[in-house]
């Protein structure tokens, strides 16, 4: 058994796709079968259960695939590690981040790390909240980057950074000229929210019963995007992370105003699965948005 039969076996049963996983190697769709059949002969066990569509492991084939799993990346990191001593820091990380923490802003990060490890590359997708917490345990990404990161058994946060939240308005809003705004000053205002799903959302109306506020919600989404769209077009106040709206403030197409009687911030984390064998790529990349942040927070304390 070598080190190729063993990903095959992985990526399939990551699939759940015998062809998507040959995919992933390159390889037909029958040599992918073979693979399996080979682990399965060497270890003589049946590890997949083909009597259902999609297929599911047996016990033995979970087992096998926590283990697999863990050897490949301890593979990966290794020779990841042997190619930097030459300085040539190479390979792929793989992230999943939530659709908020700024697609400008990711793509300007990822070209800094590439712009300093050339032979380095950066695989981002976005997905919603759940599924980056999916994605992390499931090893179908290197890190995940998400607001309110929650630890547990089998997920590890690294803090990035804490977002002060503010009250957004179209210019013609008659708050628009305040210099900060009163919670209960909104309870007659229509509100564009977050999804009721989303922990943000959960987070603000937390916040708004402890001050008896209530707002009208007249429009929910499940992105920040959306959300400043709706308000540009004077479709109501919302309340979201500063930093997310520093561009529509400096075309002055959204005013941002600070909240007078309380403050909520939302954290921004890096999460990964517990004992991740980091490779020195994917060590460099958080050492890169790190660095870039406290850069980013010395930068605010000068302005302030």
């Amino acid at each position: 058994m070598n080190i190729e039969t063993i990903r095959i076996f992985c990526d399939v049963v990551l699939r759940q796709s015998f062809s998507q996983g040959a995919a992933a190697n390159d390889v037909s769709q029958s040599a992918a079968t073979q693979s399996v059949h080979r682990v399965e002969k060497e270890l003589g066990v049946r590890l997949v259960d083909r009597s259902k569509r999609p297929f599911v492991l047996t016990p033995e084939g979970q087992a096998c695939h926590e283990g697999f799993r863990e050897i490949l990346e301890l593979y990966d990191a290794t020779v990841a590690r042997v190619r930097s001593l030459r300085m040539e820091l190479s390979g792929t990380v793989r992230v999943a981040a939530i659709y908020s923490v700024g697609l400008h802003e990711m793509s300007r990060r990822m070209q800094d790390f590439m712009r300093r490890y050339p032979k380095a590359r950066v695989q981002l997708e976005y997905l919603g909240p759940t599924k980056v917490y999916q994605a992390v345990q499931n090893a179908e990404v290197d890190l995940g980057i998400v607001s309110y990161p929650v630890a547990s058994s089998e997920i590890s946060v690294i803090p990035l950074r804490s977002e002060e939240m503010v009250l957004v308005c179209h210019p013609g809003h008659r708050l628009a000229d305040a210099k900060n705004v009163a919670m209960d000053a909104l309870a007659d205002e229509d509100f564009v929210a977050f999804s009721r799903d989303l922990i943000i959302r959960k987070e603000i109306d937390r916040y708004l019963r402890k001050r008896g506020v209530s707002l009208r919600v007249v429009m929910e989404f499940d992105n920040i995007e959306t959300i400043k769209q709706a308000v540009e077009i004077g479709s109501g106040v919302s309340i979201l992370p500063e930093r997310t709206v520093q561009t529509e403030a400096q075309r002055e197409t959204l005013v941002l105003i600070p909240l007078a009687d309380w403050q909520l911030r939302r954290p921004i984390g890096i999460i990964h699965r517990q004992r991740k064998i980091f490779t020195p790529t994917a060590t460099k990349f958080v050492e890169l948005l790190r660095r870039n942040e406290r850069e980013w927070s010395d930068d605010d304390q000068e302005v302030a």
